[in-house]
């Protein structure tokens, strides 16, 4: 493993190779087929521990195993947030998703070694104008964070990225969870905020690989974690919304590991293109 001169948080920085990238695609794909698989399901009437046991059972189907379970004592194959939820939600047999609901729900597969992490938010039936327009920008966000990496830029320039896109349209980015390194270790460095000041932080170099994954609350920035350690929702009980891929550096631009199979027919090839198409391109995440 190479690694890179800087370090961040004293940590040092994993400069991958082809190899890992093969990987990182391979598992990936396997997180995005996940919630591919997942997103018809996802209605008025299921629990959010119906949700995960479908989860676990595909991603084990497909050869990976949920990377989560024992994770920190978390014994669960994904985290499933509704509503004020911002992140880490437990699924529940007492859970019930409802007409109105906005829910992320967040995978990460390991395969062969290698970890592969992706969330999305889904609107259950009709949702409030509200909701839907939270759901709408946080994408937008975080393909905004996406298109300012390139070889030579800075996280900086990616959290301010995202950060211009929240305050346009008045909601705040969550400060107390980032994005973070990811490949054969589950959480590694580089440290990814999303929000930030251009030109600031580490200057980023092909071959890192990380997760964007900004989450927005339509209310105040603030959050708590609940008596369980895990659950964390927001201090005024505002919606939240969040989405996630992982990505890495190219000597030319960004690859994203973990792109829905909507995003892969309807992006094209070249990294650059990918990402300006990207609203275009938003998976179907609307259910009945």
């Amino acid at each position: 493993m190479m690694y890179s001169l800087q370090t961040d948080h004293g940590k040092r920085i994993p400069l991958h190779d082809e190899a890992a990238f093969a990987a990182m695609r391979r598992v990936g794909r396997v997180a995005a087929d996940t919630l591919d698989m997942i997103a018809p399901h996802v209605k008025p009437g299921i629990s959010t521990a119906e949700l995960d046991a479908l989860c676990e059972a595909y991603m084990r189907q497909v050869g990976s195993i949920p990377a989560t379970i024992g994770y920190n004592g978390y014994q669960h194959a994904s985290c499933i947030s509704v509503n004020h939820v911002v992140t880490h939600g437990i699924p529940s047999h007492t859970k019930y998703l409802r007409e109105g609901d906005i829910v992320n729900i967040d995978v990460t597969p390991l395969l062969d070694g290698w970890h592969g992490d992706t969330s999305r938010t889904f609107q259950v039936g009709a949702v409030s104008i509200l909701a839907e327009r939270l759901v709408k920008k946080t994408y937008e966000a975080m393909f905004a964070g996406i298109n300012a990496v390139r070889p030579g830029a800075t996280l900086g320039d990616v959290g301010a990225a995202i950060e211009a896109v929240v305050r346009a349209h008045g909601f705040s980015s969550v400060r107390d969870f980032c994005g973070h390194g990811i490949g054969q270790i589950f959480h590694d460095a580089p440290q990814v905020l999303h929000y930030g000041r251009a030109g600031a932080g580490v200057v980023l170099e092909p071959g890192m690989i990380f997760t964007i994954e900004p989450m927005l609350n339509a209310g105040g920035h603030h959050v708590k974690v609940l008596r369980d350690e895990w659950t964390t929702v927001t201090k005024d009980h505002s919606l939240s919304a969040q989405f996630e891929h992982t990505v890495a550096v190219t000597d030319v631009g960004v690859e994203i590991f973990t792109l829905s199979a909507a995003e892969r027919t309807r992006l094209t090839p070249a990294s650059g293109a990918q990402v300006r198409a990207s609203l275009n391109a938003m998976p179907e995440h609307r259910t009945a």
